[in-house]
């Protein structure tokens, strides 16, 4: 009689458990690494500042902007932004901040050396103004101009017959707030930090004017670099 063959029951099995037993640590460690790359840190200044702000506490909007001053820990001048959740999406429209945004805003009419520009996507400028007799022209680069925000509009008081008037008032402090498009959040710049107290204070009141408290949630304001403090409504 030949000699019969031996084999092995469950050998493939064990290999494969093996396999997977040393490669799962493996894949641990990539996800921590990739959780520990994309952690988001603070420095020193930034935990300091945030340890001045009571997490649980909505301040009055005068207390607000005081420890807003004093947490501002910025080496320059700081942009001061509100951060506002709304009870609906799809909120717009124009307000004026009586002191401005601190902002210079480069301001340009479409002709064709703008439009040479939008062609070629290299858009350096803020504020898009054009012509109603030019729409024919723009409505090509509306994929470009619209996600950036630069489509001429009547309602935003960019598509006009008097561009000099246009320039004038957006230079004033004309603002357009509006929501995310998939979230009821604005954000808006209402000033710098070398603004007084009291121009924050007028610049948030206007805004809040301009968009109606009864859309309002929740309202935080900080400065480009600082921690939010959250504000209370009822002083707004």
């Amino acid at each position: 009689m030949g000699k019969k063959k031996q084999v092995t029951v469950g050998q493939s099995a064990e290999t494969s458990t093996t396999k997977s037993e040393t490669s799962q640590p493996g894949k641990v460690n990539k996800q921590a690494v990739k959780a520990k790359r994309h952690q988001k840190t603070h420095g020193k200044a930034y935990l300091d500042a945030k340890a001045k702000v009571l997490p649980d506490k909505a301040y009055s909007l005068i207390d607000a902007v005081k420890l807003l001053k004093k947490i501002s820990f910025e080496k320059f001048d700081a942009s001061i932004e509100v951060h506002i959740n709304t009870t609906e999406k799809g909120l717009k429209g124009e307000a004026i901040l009586p002191h401005g945004t601190g902002q210079t805003l480069k301001i340009v009419l479409f002709d064709e050396e703008i439009e040479s520009q939008i062609k070629e996507n290299k858009i350096n400028f803020d504020i898009l103004l054009a012509l109603p007799k030019d729409m024919i022209k723009l409505v090509k680069y509306a994929k470009i101009l619209g996600p950036k925000g630069l489509m001429p509009s009547p309602k935003k008081g960019t598509l006009t017959e008097d561009p000099k008037a246009a320039i004038k008032k957006l230079s004033s402090g004309t603002i357009n707030y509006k929501t995310e498009p998939k979230f009821p959040i604005i954000h808006q710049l209402v000033g710098k930090k070398a603004f007084s107290e009291k121009q924050l204070i007028e610049n948030i009141q206007a805004l809040v004017s301009g968009i109606n408290k009864k859309y309002l949630k929740a309202f935080y304001i900080k400065s480009s670099m600082s921690p939010s403090i959250r504000v209370d409504l009822n002083t707004l």
